[in-house]
């Protein structure tokens, strides 16, 4: 199993970063569409990347390409090459469960804590965006990694679990004005952000609740992340 290494960049519980960024900006989300989802579901860490659209009905050809684009990308712990080892794009991990899944983007293979451009430790579902110009991937102790295609529609749900990480808007969960409530010791941290990217310029909005929390995430959010909350469930 992996271990927690260097503590992440960037927005994490018990730090609050206030208007940082443009609630505008789409990042690399779809936008998502405006609709409120389906009551009677969740989103969950076990949900497949773009949702549960499934292409059946398509030719068997043009499926296979699309099939191809989701098989794991990246397997085990390591560290890895971008552009050899494993190609710029989105990638999502889910089903950690243990909170040991640690990842971070990295300039160069220094080591160095210059070098880092972005890192997590992870619960639930993460989502990476990895760049042309980042040279290095370390995952450690995290489930596999699927490509992600953000062109892909799914059902947005209009529940998510609070400690199950990150959400695709649009694709995982619909937007619209969320509530979670018993929430203690301001272990609960929410955020909405642009992009995958996970630096500090793509945080939309964060905070840190004790008690209930509300949060209205916009169609232009691209990802809502959530850790050490109650479950959380649409009301407008």
């Amino acid at each position: 199993m992996g271990m927690k290494g260097k503590v992440a960049l960037g927005a994490v519980v018990g730090i609050v970063v206030i208007g940082v960024a443009s609630a505008t900006s789409g990042g690399d989300g779809d936008g998502g569409s405006g609709g409120s989802g389906d009551k009677g579901s969740s989103a969950s860490a076990g949900q497949k990347p773009g949702g549960g659209g499934s292409s059946t009905d398509s030719a068997d050809g043009a499926d296979s390409a699309e099939v191809a684009d989701k098989v794991v990308a990246i397997e085990g712990d390591g560290d890895f090459q971008v552009g050899s080892d494993v190609k710029p794009g989105t990638y999502r991990t889910s089903g950690n469960t243990d909170d040991m899944c640690y990842w971070e983007r990295a300039k160069d293979a220094s080591g160095e804590i210059d070098s880092l451009l972005a890192n997590d430790n992870v619960s639930g579902t993460s989502y990476v965006t990895i760049l042309a110009t980042d040279k290095l991937f370390k995952s450690s102790g995290c489930k596999d990694w699927e490509a992600v295609d953000l062109k892909a529609k799914g059902t947005p749900a209009a529940k998510m679990a609070g400690n199950g990480g990150m959400f695709r808007v649009g694709s995982d969960i619909a937007p619209g004005t969320y509530r979670s409530t018993g929430n203690a010791d301001d272990l609960c941290y929410w955020e909405r952000s642009k992009d995958a990217s996970h630096s500090v310029d793509s945080i939309v909005a964060n905070n840190n609740v004790n008690g209930t929390a509300v949060a209205t995430i916009s169609a232009s959010d691209g990802y809502f992340k959530t850790t050490g909350c109650k479950d959380w469930v649409k009301t407008g």
